[in-house]
C-alpha cells in the first residue's frame, strides 16, 4: 500500500503536501441545515471546489440503461440552442444517436453541437470508427458541429509507435461522461454504446433547470479543447478526415505543463461565480460540487474530496451517535492505494460491490484483453489480504453488520459498468452524499485517466430515499464474494505485475 505504516492523521498531512490542490477561498456557504456529520465536510469542499445549489425537486435518478438512452435523445430533441456531449467514444452501430443529432440540427437552425471524446479509441484504424461515424455530421453542419479529441500524453516517443491501435487507451484516455441540452446536465459512467444503452448496468443522474451547472459543464469542455485536436473534413477528400492541433507552441505529445495551467485557472475562475456563494435560496435542498481529477497533469481534486471526507468521519465517529455506513461500487474495482488506506485506516463501516468476472465488460474478449477479468480478481484478493491483516473483516450483527464488506455484482446476459459512493449515517438511514460521475476509484482513474465526478449533498428527506433506492437496487444483484476459491494463472500475474497500474 501506498502508506500502509502510517495512521490516517499521518497519511492526511503527507498528501495536503504532495499534491496540486486549488488555492482556499473564503467561503460564505451556510450548512446550518446539513447534518452534523458531513457539515465541516461540505465547508472544507466548498473552500476548494466549484459549488452548485439546487431543489431535490430537480434531481433525477434513473436506474435501467433503456432510461438513460431515451432521456438523452429527449434531450438532444428538444434542445435549441446547444448540445453537449462528453464521452470515451461513440460506438459505431449507434446510428440513431447520429440521426437523433441530425434532425434537430436541421429543425433549429441555431443549435449547435459540441462532441468532446478520446482521440485513440475514436481514430481506431478501422471502417466505422467513431471518427468516420461522425464525419458526415460535420460535412453538414461544419459551422455548427465541434468535434474534440483528447490525447493522453503518456504514451510518446517511441513507445507510440510501437504499441498496435488497440492498446493505446492503456496509457490514459479521456473519460468524463457528461451528456448536456440547453440548462439540462446528465451525469452517468456510461458511454454512448449500444451496450450501455441496453445490458450494461450503470448510475444515471439528470439534473434539470440548472443553467450554472450546464455553463459549468460547457466551459470544462471549452478549456479541454485548448489541449485537444478538433476533428474535421478533410478539404480535399470528401470522404477523409483530418485532425487539426490547436497550438503551434505545444507539441500534443506534451501537454502536460499547459493542461495543468488551463484546469488550475478553470477552476479557479468557476470558483468565483459559482452558486453557492451569498444569500442561500429557501427551496434549495441540494449542492453539488464537481470534482476535477487529471493525475497526469497533478490535478488531484479527487484525493483532495476523499481525504477531507474519511478524515471528517473519522473525526466525528467518537462523537456521533450511531456509525456510518459507506457503500462503493467499481466495475473495475482495484482500489488506489490512498482510498485502501483511507477505508481501512479510518474504521468506518465499507460495504463494496465489484463486478463479478462474468460481468466485467472484457469477459470472453480475445487476446490479453481475456485475461482482464483474471486480473481485477487478483487485485480484490490483494485488497481482502489487506482487510484482513487490518483487522477489517465484515462482522454480522444485529444492524447488518461492521467492517469492510465485498461483494459482487451479477446478473445473467448483463455487465457491470457503476461507480461511486453512497455515505449514510447510519446503516438504517437513507444516503446524504453520493459522488458519482465517470472515476472508477482505482489508480488509473488517480493518475492515468482524465476524470470528471461530481459530489451532491442533500437534506431533502424524498430525494435520500430515492439515493437509498438506487444503491439498494444495485445491491439486489450482489453476490457473495468468491474471488478467493478463484484460481489466478501465472501468465495474468506477470501482466498485472506490468501493467496493473493500467487496469
Amino acid at each position: 500500500m501506498l502508506a500502509a505504516a502510517r495512521t490516517l492523521p499521518a497519511l492526511l498531512r503527507c498528501c495536503e503536501t504532495s499534491t496540486h490542490y486549488p488555492a482556499k477561498r473564503a467561503s460564505t456557504l451556510s450548512t446550518a441545515a446539513y447534518d452534523p456529520a458531513i457539515r465541516q465536510f461540505i465547508t472544507k469542499l466548498a473552500e476548494h471546489q466549484p459549488c452548485y445549489s439546487m431543489r431535490s425537486a430537480d434531481v433525477h435518478i434513473m436506474h435501467e440503461p433503456r432510461s438513460f438512452y431515451q432521456c438523452l435523445l429527449h434531450m438532444i430533441r428538444r434542445a435549441r440552442h446547444r448540445v453537449v456531449l462528453s464521452s470515451l467514444y461513440i460506438g459505431s452501430e449507434d446510428h440513431e444517436l447520429i440521426d437523433t443529432m441530425h434532425a434537430s440540427l436541421r429543425e433549429n437552425p441555431s443549435l449547435h453541437i459540441y462532441i468532446h471524446l478520446d482521440f485513440n479509441r475514436s481514430t481506431r484504424p478501422e471502417p466505422n470508427s467513431t471518427a468516420r461515424l461522425l464525419l458526415p455530421l460535420l460535412q453538414e453542419h461544419p459551422d455548427r458541429v465541434h468535434v474534440s479529441l483528447f490525447r493522453s500524453p503518456k504514451l510518446k516517443g517511441i513507445m507510440a509507435k510501437l504499441i498496435p491501435p488497440r492498446f493505446n487507451e492503456g496509457w490514459g484516455t479521456w473519460h468524463p461522461k457528461i451528456y448536456g441540452a440547453d440548462d439540462e446536465v446528465l451525469i452517468s459512467g456510461a458511454n454512448l454504446n449500444t451496450s450501455y444503452f441496453t445490458n450494461r448496468q450503470d448510475r444515471y443522474i439528470h439534473l434539470t433547470a440548472q443553467p450554472q451547472l450546464a455553463e459549468y459543464c460547457f466551459e470544462f469542455l471549452k478549456c479541454a479543447t485548448t489541449f485537444s485536436y478538433s476533428l474535421l473534413p478533410a478539404p480535399s477528400a470528401p470522404e477523409e478526415y483530418y485532425l487539426h492541433w490547436p497550438d503551434q507552441h505545444t507539441h500534443p505529445h506534451h501537454i502536460e505543463e499547459k493542461a495543468q495551467k488551463a484546469l488550475t485557472a478553470f477552476q479557479d475562475a468557476q470558483r468565483s461565480n459559482d452558486s453557492c456563494q451569498g444569500p442561500s435560496t429557501p427551496d434549495h435542498d441540494v449542492l453539488v460540487f464537481p470534482i476535477i481529477q487529471a493525475g497526469q497533469f497533478n490535478i488531484r481534486e479527487e484525493e483532495r474530496c476523499l481525504e477531507l471526507l474519511f478524515g471528517e468521519l473519522t473525526r466525528n465517529a467518537l462523537s456521533a451517535p450511531g456509525r456510518p455506513l459507506v457503500d462503493l461500487t467499481s466495475g473495475y474495482f482495484g482500489l488506489y492505494d490512498l482510498y485502501q488506506d483511507l477505508i481501512l485506516q479510518s474504521h468506518i463501516d465499507c460495504r463494496i460491490l465489484a463486478a463479478s468476472p462474468k460481468a466485467n465488460g472484457f469477459y470472453g474478449s480475445k487476446g490479453m484483453s481475456g485475461r482482464i477479468p483474471e486480473g481485477y480478481t487478483l487485485l480484490e484478493q490483494r485488497f481482502m489480504r489487506a482487510v484482513r491483516t487490518a483487522g477489517r473483516e465484515w462482522v454480522h450483527g444485529v444492524h447488518g453488520g461492521s467492517g469492510v464488506d465485498l461483494s459482487e455484482w451479477g446478473k445473467d446476459g448483463w455487465t457491470y459498468h457503476a461507480k461511486g459512493i453512497w455515505l449514510r449515517t447510519a446503516p438504517d438511514a437513507p444516503p446524504l452524499l453520493t459522488l458519482f460521475g465517470s472515476t472508477n476509484l482505482n489508480s488509473r482513474s488517480a493518475n492515468i485517466d482524465t476524470e470528471l465526478s461530481f459530489v451532491l449533498a442533500t437534506t431533502a428527506p424524498e430525494l435520500r430515499t430515492r439515493l437509498a433506492e438506487e444503491v439498494d437496487a444495485l445491491r439486489e444483484h450482489a453476490l457473495p464474494w468468491r474471488g478467493g476459491e478463484r484460481r489466478v494463472r501465472v501468465g495474468t500475474r506477470i501482466l498485472v505485475g506490468a501493467v496493473g497500474g493500467m487496469l
